[in-house]
């Protein structure tokens, strides 16, 4: 189904027939503040009104505003930094003295202009964020927009916002990716979760190892067949930057020991073998040119990441470690270490690609199967992602290890949203609507923490074995992305599904302006799903 970009200039009209009229007594910001109020006053933003700033430091998101106004509005604003004539502006005001957490952000809008107040540069960038919300879902006429007048105050209620992107399976590319971080950041999510590496291939230029790319780049879970994409480490840096310039944190996932495939295509010498449904799954950690080798490739990674976190998977390997048992290498490693058996021997190659991570000053993110290893509770986090599984939750929190959030249900964005949904994937019946994803609460699990601020945060995970298109993607992610940013933001207290649901709207105005084909929660169902039949159709048309 094809579909055409609408001119900024009708989108106050799709606004208003979607449902977002203009006399609404909510502030349509997502996710909502932790303190709004509607004041009797009014601001008219055009092309003459100057931003200005206090500090010179501010630059940086002075232009992010600039460049989204040209984008969004057609509107050109000056910056200057000496409020030289006291005339209606837009006024970014850092303040040492404002007491406030990270990321927190006071806004006003009346009739002398905007101003946003932070103690540091993330919170001013959310405030700048939630400005952008409210100009888009305002009338522009003839380049000039009528800002109703609010003012809020706001602060978000975990670190950790978190969205990842699984690459590996199918690849989407540069203008795609940049797309999802810009969105991103007008929700104010935070974490760039970046699954590179798994089965269908491998997609980060390894300079040290260039067939990883040329040849386990190769293919994708659906056409094995497919040239080989991948992104260079240009465009790496490229992307990192891009994100970082939105306050979004890129964080890499070189996926080890399990999920091998591609890397063993590309050099078979370090295969530790695989099983019948996954062919040289694993990486031998029975021969010491694998720890060299795989280190060798952290290391250009941690590199290209100034995150210093790599994550390294350390899930699933039992679906092909099968020949580990019998492999000399490995009976000798058994022998020579005396593991008792193939988890002993997972552990003992966590624990050295782990040494090699925090060699390098990086932290290392591991999946939930990684929380009985042994590895430093100060050096390490853990994602917690199989809710069927709560006691790992708990032995994780108690031994103290600082966790994401990220259960299957409601959090992984591969599963429906709709019950008449048929390509994807459902647990015993149960999916992943809008309302589950933004009912989800951190603060719910706090109890089994043993220290404050243990539970970093939540993540959303998007695989992509169902996604061969970026329409797709997008209709997996919108407007579920939204449901999450206000989870992992707004506090648990106030939280009002219908609410949200009124907000919601201007914001699918929104989409349709981007020409985004998302999911239609309300009964229009407006956008069908789309499925492509290929290979794993049966697969996830079947209930897990």
């Amino acid at each position: 189904m094809m579909k055409i970009k609408i001119k900024t200039g009708l989108l106050a009209l799709l606004m208003m027939s979607s449902g977002m009229a203009f006399a609404q007594d909510y502030c349509p910001v997502i996710p909502r503040p932790v303190s709004v109020t509607e004041t009797n006053s009014q601001f008219l933003l055009h092309s003459n009104t100057p931003v200005v700033l206090n500090d010179a430091a501010l630059n940086p998101i002075a232009q992010y505003l600039q460049e989204e106004l040209l984008k969004t509005q057609g509107i050109t604003l000056g910056i200057q930094t000496q409020d030289l004539i006291r005339q209606p502006a837009i006024r970014l005001v850092l303040s040492a003295k404002k007491k406030t957490a990270e990321g927190a952000y006071l806004l006003e809008i009346n009739k002398d202009g905007v101003t946003i107040v932070a103690k540091e540069l993330s919170g001013m960038f959310y405030g700048t964020t939630s400005l952008m919300q409210l100009i888009r879902q305002s009338r522009n006429i003839k380049g000039s927009l009528s800002l109703k007048g609010w003012k809020m105050e706001d602060q978000p209620a975990y670190g950790w916002r978190g969205f990842m992107l699984d690459e590996s399976r199918h690849f989407f590319g540069m203008e795609k990716l940049k797309s999802i971080i810009d969105w991103m950041a007008f929700y104010k999510l935070n974490k760039l979760h970046w699954h590179l590496t798994d089965e269908p291939a491998w997609r980060i230029e390894i300079k040290k190892y260039p067939k990883l790319a040329l040849v386990g780049g190769a293919g994708n879970y659906t056409n094995e067949f497919a040239p080989a994409q991948y992104y260079s480490q240009e465009q790496v840096k490229e992307i990192v930057a891009y994100a970082a310039k939105r306050f979004i944190t890129v964080i890499p996932e070189i996926d080890m020991p399990g999920h091998a495939t591609a890397a063993n295509k590309a050099y078979p010498e370090f295969s530790g073998g695989g099983a019948p449904g996954h062919p040289e799954f694993t990486f031998n950690p029975g021969k010491e040119g694998t720890y060299a080798y795989l280190t060798n490739i952290l290391k250009e990674t941690n590199v290209l990441f100034p995150s210093a976190m790599v994550h390294l998977g350390g899930d699933e390997v039992s679906y092909g470690n099968q020949k580990w048992a019998t492999d000399p290498d490995i009976r000798s490693l058994m022998t020579e270490k005396k593991l008792a058996g193939t988890k002993e021997v997972e552990t003992y190659f966590m624990k050295r690609m782990a040494d090699s991570v925090y060699r390098m000053n990086a932290k290392l993110l591991v999946w939930d199967e990684m929380a009985d290893a042994g590895l430093p509770k100060d050096k390490t986090i853990i994602f917690w992602w199989r809710h069927d599984k709560p006691e790992v939750l708990q032995s994780t929190l108690s031994k103290g290890y600082e966790t994401v959030l990220c259960p299957r249900l409601p959090l992984y964005f591969d599963f429906v949203q709709d019950s008449t949904h048929t390509y994807g994937r459902k647990w015993s019946k149960l999916y992943n609507p809008l309302e589950s994803v933004y009912s989800f609460s951190a603060d719910n699990y706090q109890s089994q923490a043993v220290q404050k601020n243990q539970i970093l945060g939540i993540q959303a995970n998007l695989w992509t074995e169902t996604v061969q298109t970026e329409q797709r993607l997008d209709y997996l992610l919108f407007p579920r992305i939204t449901a999450l940013a206000e989870a992992a933001w707004s506090p648990k207290e106030g939280k009002d599904f219908q609410q949200f649901m009124q907000r919601l709207k201007g914001h699918l105005a929104l989409y349709e302006a981007e020409a985004i084909y998302y999911y239609d929660p309300f009964p229009s169902r407006k956008y069908p799903e789309p499925v492509k039949v290929g290979k794993g159709m049966k697969r996830f048309n079947t209930e897990l």
